[in-house]
């Protein structure tokens, strides 16, 4: 499978500034293959260290922090060849090994012509403990699962793909372009995008074996949740995640914490879900006051919304039949469409460096679904799992702050259109967020 990480991955490997490279990413994602993948294209040979499966090599990082010493130890153990600049050192499952991930710092310092990449299942909590890492002497790289882009190279959809790249003006979508992309969406909202599930179908054109892959990922994460270091933490890990399908079927999506238990409290369960935040399980997204600069000064601290890390990840965790694939909007349109905003978020997260932040207020109700920021501006994004478009809370949200406004976002089942201020992006461009805003700020520039 093509993953597009691999242009970063190069970029990294040929930046005069490189450091050892920390990927972070949930469980099954593909940090292995991906590094994998990198050494056999880009280096002479790979060297990789597995410390959970060979727990002993821990002791080369336990007993001296002489770099060079530590090298020539690996090589001697392993048998691998390790080579400044030609090899390629992978360690991996480190999330356990905080002096394998201090010692990157002495590589930093004292061996910076050693190519080193780390990764692990959970490191996202193990970093949060602020003496596990070296601050400043670390890169770190997010993978998050394939995008729909990814998904359609996986499907052998390169036509459809660089029809998509060659877009450059805000005009319909030809109908031999739309049906067919509309139709790939709904499958991708069944797979997601998480390798395996996505294999066993372009592959295999295998449903249920994709459902299996989908349940054996959502077991393993739920295995995970034992791994709290407080064991009085599981159970209520637990209940946030099973009560995310019903959290986002509601009308309104602000996170409530009784819809996980009657009577919870916030204080109560606010380290369980903050351990699932960390794990990158879950995407939390802040309710915003205006769309000011730096957006996290207008935060709300007690009000935001949960999503799961993949759309496929949450159409298994509810429930949801593959077979709602063949009926026509209905993936789009379920649970109040929460898949659709699902599926947007995680291609927001992929565009923009600023965390996504949504906006509300009450008497009367108006929501806006997600706020980003580009450059210095905010946007404001409503997701429509309809072909019906009528946009109340954009209006709203334009007359209150029309003049930090230059442009509002809508996603839809329409076609691709900018009319007057309101940029209209079919789902399925959802990738391509980021440059259309581009084209459409150029376009009422130049007007």
């Amino acid at each position: 499978m093509k993953r597009l990480i691999m242009d970063r991955l190069l970029r990294w490997k040929n930046s005069p500034y490189r450091k050892p490279l920390i990927l972070k990413g949930v469980r099954q994602v593909g940090k292995t293959w991906i590094l994998k993948e990198f050494g056999r294209q880009y280096y002479e040979n790979t060297a990789y260290f597995n410390f959970d499966e060979n727990e002993e090599y821990r002791q080369f990082f336990e007993t001296t922090k002489d770099v060079k010493r530590i090298i020539q130890n690996l090589t001697l153990a392993s048998g691998q060849k390790i080579l400044p600049e030609k090899t390629f050192v992978i360690f991996d499952e480190i999330q356990d090994c905080p002096k394998v991930i201090n010692t990157m710092k002495y590589f930093c310092e004292n061996a910076p012509e050693y190519h080193i990449a780390c990764a692990g299942s959970l490191l996202g909590i193990a970093l949060a403990k602020p003496s596990s890492f070296p601050v400043g002497k670390v890169n770190f790289m997010q993978i998050d699962p394939m995008t729909f882009t990814e998904f359609l190279l996986a499907n052998g959809d390169e036509n459809l793909v660089d029809y998509l790249e060659t877009i450059d003006t805000l005009e319909p979508i030809p109908d031999a372009f739309f049906n067919p992309l509309y139709e790939k969406l709904k499958m991708y909202y069944v797979t997601g995008g998480m390798p395996e599930a996505v294999l066993m179908w372009t592959q295999a054109r295998d449903v249920d074996a994709m459902q299996e892959a989908l349940s054996g990922i959502l077991g393993a994460y739920e295995r995970d949740f034992g791994k709290h270091p407080d064991v009085s933490e599981f159970p209520k890990i637990s209940m946030i995640w099973k009560s995310i399908p019903s959290q986002l079927a509601r009308e309104n999506k602000k996170f409530i914490y009784k819809a996980v238990k009657e009577g919870a409290r916030a204080r109560e369960y606010e380290n369980a879900l903050q351990w699932l935040v960390d794990a990158r399980l879950v995407h939390k997204v802040y309710r915003s006051s205006a769309p000011g600069i730096p957006v996290s000064a207008y935060d709300d601290l007690s009000a935001f919304k949960i999503y799961l890390a993949d759309v496929g990840l949450l159409r298994r965790l509810s429930m949801l039949s593959p077979t709602a694939f063949g009926e026509g909007n209905r993936l789009f349109t379920e649970f109040k469409g929460a898949l659709t905003e699902n599926y947007v978020l995680q291609t927001l997260l992929t565009q923009f460096e600023v965390f996504p932040r949504y906006w509300s207020q009450s008497n009367p109700p108006y929501e806006v679904d997600f706020l980003i920021q580009r450059n210095n501006d905010v946007f404001p994004v409503e997701v429509k799992s309809e072909a019906n478009t009528t946009s109340r809370s954009l209006k709203k949200f334009k007359e209150l702050f029309d003049d930090r406004v230059k442009l509002r976002i809508r996603f839809s089942l329409n076609n691709l259109k900018l009319d007057e201020d309101i940029l209209n992006i079919p789902l399925f461009m959802a990738d391509y967020t980021d440059r259309l805003i581009g084209i459409a700020l150029h376009k009422k520039d130049s007007l």
